[in-house]
């Protein structure tokens, strides 16, 4: 990165964005883990402006809410009823300081790909050919639908001509005009002032800043963005999908790079802010969202989706779905686990099939096999949970919490009825319910003398196959007909 800061960055997102047909503002939608103008955000402000504004109109509240959440020293300008990008432009200037001074990026919150690399090269361009206009452009094979690039017989850029307001000699133009703009702060207030809506869409054009530049003998400058994705703007639905697609490509393919591999990237999904430690490997249908973190030497899949997981060196994570808990070093979760969230399981435990998790740690070394729910406890370490057990820890009303002591060896089909502590070292038989607190190194059991009654199916269930079975292997058996 060099010294090259713009003064401001001005994202224009007051769009109302209706081919989305979305109750939501278009602006809100997400891919990546970030909302499309939490992805314009973070790149202008991998820029260090000195200001960053936000222009907004439509869901206003809404809008502006998830800017201030998402960058809280953004400043929030309104759009007022004159429409058109250089009014919204306007507005933004409008909200920061009036002897602003150098170099002022505008951009947009519908551009996700749009990297901080690209501004930052468009920044550099514009100051050091002290030009009062660069526009950022490319060369599309159809560029229908776009402002195209109006240059002179010296290459200069003159203008940029809107699709519907060009003619058919400019409709062959390829260059196209991205909408991204570096400008000098003063010739963009003082040549906003001059544009009108004299135009096809009686809107206040960005674009005619570039004209008034031209004829004011000011230089305008182009930079040519070879990676047309990071033009692409949003506009409904299946270009939302196609952008997530590339841009889950890209940074699937950027994990790869590092030293992460990934079975079957066609299948994998990883959000933007997702760290991964070298060597992990990621199985097909694997989903990494928010702000997981996995250490080194991890194999997380197939089958699994991790949100906002901590997961440490060496873990293995199979056909799990996880969200807001912490995996430790080596340990092993799942297959068919569920973790909900404020779950922990420290260094080489074990959660294992069909066991939930919720508000609870386990500790170092520590199992719960198969077929379990942990709600609200504290395991210690090197204890193991039979299967089949319950923390019963609702009683209708209030929460209550369960502690099991360290090296415990607890039996199958447990119920551990909160609030209730089990000592270190002690044990308990199958089917045990655990009412009161159990000392350490003591054998919990409430079990009830078994009782057979002889001869039930045959008196109660008579014709059936049970009854008929049950003759049978009393003839067999010699007893004869029970008394």
């Amino acid at each position: 990165m060099t010294d090259h800061h713009p003064t401001a960055v001005i994202v224009l997102a007051a769009g109302e964005g209706t081919r989305m047909k979305s109750a939501r503002p278009k602006v809100l939608h997400m891919i990546g883990g970030r909302s499309l103008l939490g992805h314009a955000i973070a790149a202008a402000q991998g820029l260090s402006p000195t200001h960053l504004a936000v222009v907004v109109r439509h869901e206003r509240d809404r809008v502006a809410d998830h800017v201030k959440q998402v960058c809280p020293q953004a400043v929030v300008a309104d759009q007022d009823e004159v429409k058109g990008t250089g009014r919204a432009t306007e507005c933004g200037l409008e909200a920061l300081p009036a002897d602003l001074s150098g170099t002022v990026l505008v951009t947009y919150g519908d551009v996700p790909l749009l990297t901080t690399t690209a501004l930052q090269e468009l920044v550099v361009a514009h100051e050091q050919t002290a030009s009062a206009v660069t526009v950022m452009t490319a060369r599309v094979p159809d560029p229908t639908g776009y402002g195209r690039v109006l240059r002179d017989e010296t290459g200069q850029v003159v203008g940029i001509v809107e699709q519907k307001d060009a003619d058919e000699a400019q409709r062959a133009i390829d260059e196209i005009n991205s909408g991204i703009y570096a400008f000098d702060a003063a010739l963009l207030r003082s040549a906003l002032a001059q544009v009108g809506t004299d135009n096809a869409q009686g809107e206040k054009y960005l674009t005619d800043v570039v004209g008034v530049a031209h004829r004011e003998g000011r230089r305008v400058g182009a930079h040519v963005l070879s990676d047309l994705w990071q033009t692409e703007g949003v506009n409904d639905r299946v270009q939302l999908a196609a952008l997530g697609a590339e841009l889950n490509r890209r940074v699937v393919e950027r994990h790869m790079r590092a030293g992460v591999t990934v079975v079957d990237p066609a299948t994998t999904w990883i959000d933007v802010e997702v760290a991964i430690g070298a060597d992990t490997t990621i199985l097909p249908n694997t989903q990494l969202l928010g702000a997981t973190t996995i250490g080194a030497n991890a194999t997380i899949g197939p089958d699994t989706t991790l949100t906002d997981m901590e997961v440490g060196d060496g873990a293995t994570i199979i056909r799990t779905h996880g969200s807001l808990s912490v995996i430790g070093e080596g340990a092993g979760v799942g297959p068919f686990a569920y973790l909900r969230p404020n779950s922990r399981l420290d260094a080489k435990g074990k959660i294992g099939t069909f066991v939930e998790t919720k508000n609870s740690t386990i500790g170092a070394g520590s199992k719960v096999p198969h077929l379990t729910y942990v709600g609200d406890a504290t395991i210690g370490v090197g204890s193991n949970i039979g299967a089949a057990s319950v923390f019963v820890n609702y009683d209708g009303v209030n929460k209550a919490r369960t502690t099991i002591g360290d090296h415990c060896r607890l039996g199958s089909d447990n119920m551990y009825v909160a609030p209730v502590t089990v000592g270190d070292g002690a044990y308990s038989g199958a089917g045990t319910i655990i009412r009161k607190d159990v000392p350490p190194g003591a054998l919990a059991i409430s079990v009830a003398p078994q009782r057979n009654m002889l001869g039930w199916v045959v008196a109660n269930r008579p014709g059936t196959a049970a009854a008929e079975a049950a003759q049978a292997a009393a003839t067999d058996e010699g007893e004869g007909e029970p008394a």
